[in-house]
Parts: C-alpha cells; sequence; structure tokens
C-alpha cells in the first residue's frame, strides 16, 4: 500500500530523532531556514510506548511529542512531512499508543524505533535489540499497521553484534511496512568507526527483489545535503536520514552553503536561544542548549572564549547579556 512517502520526491531527505535534539523548539529552528528541496521528512524525539501508557511517567515524557502551533505551520508551508518515532517491546503498547496519536495528534505518520544501542534499552530487548528477536519485532509492526491508518515505517540497524542486513531485512520485508531506514552500523559499534553504506546498498537491493514499492532510506555520517544526493545516487536509494550532521552545520538544510559570518552565528544562537525558552518556559534543562553554543562559537577570534562564557550560562538573559556586545545591531 502507497503512503506519503512514495508521493515524496526523491531522494527523500529526512532529519533523524535523537533524544533530547530534535524536540519541536529545534524542528522549528530548522523549519524556518530549510528549503523544502532539502528537507521533506522530520521526526520527534523517540519517546516510549511502555512509558506512554502508564499516566505518571507519561506526563514525564509526553513532551516529545509536542508540536508548537507555528512549527505545524512551517510544516504545512514548506510541506514537510512529521513522523512520530515511538520504542518498546510490547505490541499491545503499540496499539494503544498509535490508536492515541492518530485520534488526538496531527502526525503523517509512526516511525518504530528498532535502531538504537543503548546497552541497557537493548538488555531490555528493545530498540536495536529487536534485531535478534524477529519474531517479536514482526508482531510489532503489524500490531502498529493495525492500529490505525497512519503509515508506519521502521529505523534500524544492519545487524545487532554482528552484521546481518539481508537477514535482518528479509524478516522487515516481509510486514510491508511503508519505509525503512537502515543505519549502516552494527547495535555493538554504537556512533564507533564508519558507516557502512554497501551494507545499506544491499538491503536496498532485497528490496528490489521482495517488494519494490518499500523505500529505503540510508542513515550514518551524512554531513551535507550534497553527500546525501550523492550516496542515494551510488547505492540506489530512495533517500537520506541525517542526524549528528546538523551539529556540524545547522544550515545543512539549505540548497545554499557556504561560511556563515560572525553576525550569522550569533543571530542563530540568539534565535535557538530565545525560541527554546519562549517553547519550553523552564520546563526543560536550559543546559541542553550548551551543546548549541559549541556549533555557533567556531571560527571567528575569541570564539573559544565565548563558547566557554556560555558554557556557564543558566537563562537567557545571561546569554543576552555575553553577546550583545558582540553586535550592538542585534534585536535583543
Amino acid at each position: 500500500m502507497s503512503s506519503f512517502w512514495n508521493a515524496l520526491d526523491r531522494p527523500i531527505i529526512a532529519l533523524a530523532p535523537m533524544e533530547d535534539v530534535t524536540d519541536t523548539a529545534l524542528r522549528e529552528l530548522l523549519l524556518t531556514i530549510a528549503d523544502p528541496t532539502a528537507l521533506h521528512v522530520v521526526m520527534t524525539e523517540f519517546v516510549s510506548t511502555d512509558g506512554l501508557v502508564h499516566r505518571k511517567a507519561r506526563k514525564r515524557i509526553i513532551h516529545r511529542l509536542r508540536v508548537t502551533d507555528q512549527e505545524r505551520k512551517l510544516l504545512r508551508q514548506k510541506n514537510v512531512k512529521i513522523v512520530a518515532q515511538i520504542w518498546g517491546n510490547t505490541p499491545e503498547n503499540y496499539t494503544q499508543i498509535i490508536k492515541e496519536i492518530a485520534d488526538e495528534m496531527e502526525f503523517d505518520g509512526i516511525d518504530i524505533n528498532m535502531g538504537c544501542p543503548v546497552p541497557k534499552v537493548v538488555r531490555r530487548g528493545c530498540c536495536s535489540g529487536l534485531i535478534g528477536n524477529p519474531t517479536l519485532a514482526k508482531e510489532i509492526v503489524h500490531a502498529a499497521k493495525e492500529a490505525s491508518h497512519l503509515p508506519v515505517s521502521v529505523k534500524t540497524r544492519i545487524g545487532l553484534k554482528t552484521i546481518a542486513t539481508e537477514e535482518w531485512a528479509s524478516h522487515l520485508l516481509e510486514t510491508q511496512p511503508a519505509a525503512l531506514t537502515f543505519h549502516g552500523r552494527t547495535q555493538k559499534q554504537m556512533s564507533v568507526g564508519p558507516a557502512n553504506w554497501h551494507e545499506i546498498a544491499k538491503a536496498a537491493r532485497l528490496r528490489d527483489q521482495l517488494a519494490p514499492h518499500i523505500p529505503i532510506i540510508g542513515n550514518g555520517d551524512i554531513k551535507s545535503i550534497h553527500e546525501a544526493r550523492e550516496k542515494c545516487t551510488h547505492h540506489q536509494l530512495d533517500g537520506a536520514m541525517i542526524g549528528r550532521g546538523i551539529f556540524d552545520n545547522p544550515w545543512l538544510f539549505m540548497e545554499e552553503q557556504r561560511e556563515r559570518t560572525l553576525e550569522e552565528k550569533l543571530n542563530m544562537l540568539w534565535t535557538h536561544t530565545h525560541l527554546f525558552d519562549r517553547v519550553w518556559q523552564g520546563s526543560k534543562n536550559f543546559h541542553i542548549l550548551r551543546r548549541y553554543y559549541s556549533i555557533y562559537c567556531k571560527g571567528f577570534p575569541g570564539c573559544a572564549d565565548l563558547r566557554a562564557q556560555l558554557m556557564q550560562t543558566e537563562s537567557t538573559a545571561q546569554v543576552a547579556a555575553i553577546i550583545k556586545p558582540l553586535n550592538p545591531a542585534m534585536d535583543i
């Protein structure tokens, strides 16, 4: 059955789900500057189905599925799809939560996390731990698909302890997901070593034989839109998903790539800080922003000192007091 995944321009460019990173504030920031030709799908932070079915835990994690009105407006303007990513190992919980998501939230699709490599999660048989339990993995996909009208995709890896791309891909293709994303490392590798795009290509060639209509997306180590498109062409993939590349270049989803001026970097830093404050109003730890300050504070004289100062900040007001003297024309 076709879905929005089949209607998107090729190659599909997607923003990967990342915990404490791809929240509604960051997505709004990226959507504001992204070119429609350079970004087609964004994903939420990944959220536990087991947590969402329990009232107390739900209150702590439901914010990961939040979409602001402004983000929703940008999604419509730029025709970008938004997908909720969820994880767990209980099919019944997937059924319950996906019904709620479909009835109460305006998402374009559901993605099942079968790729997170964190050992404590894997030991519970969740995320990439499901690679070692294909029977349960398939039950989960079937339950997710039956729960609503939303297209269900899967993001995973090329193996658990060792590479098992084709064997694992064949199991997933049996379930007829709306799309499959393969990260080019095993769970054991975590983020160590280069991503193996040749293995991702093997999954695509198997797809060609078994289910030609299912898009295959590659993920791992992509630093630019140009590189994403190049890898898709070379390996005959339908798309590429970009995650940590935004930490090297927050302007990555723009067609025009150039060195940013000090003023542009400071403006982006302030826009991000102000947006985070506006969206979360103190309900999320301000320290989350510090990881971004090291991105904006590089490539100009005095950047190391500025970065050190910003790493000590605890509020938007403190950030404003530090950066305003560097660009008095800035609207703060």
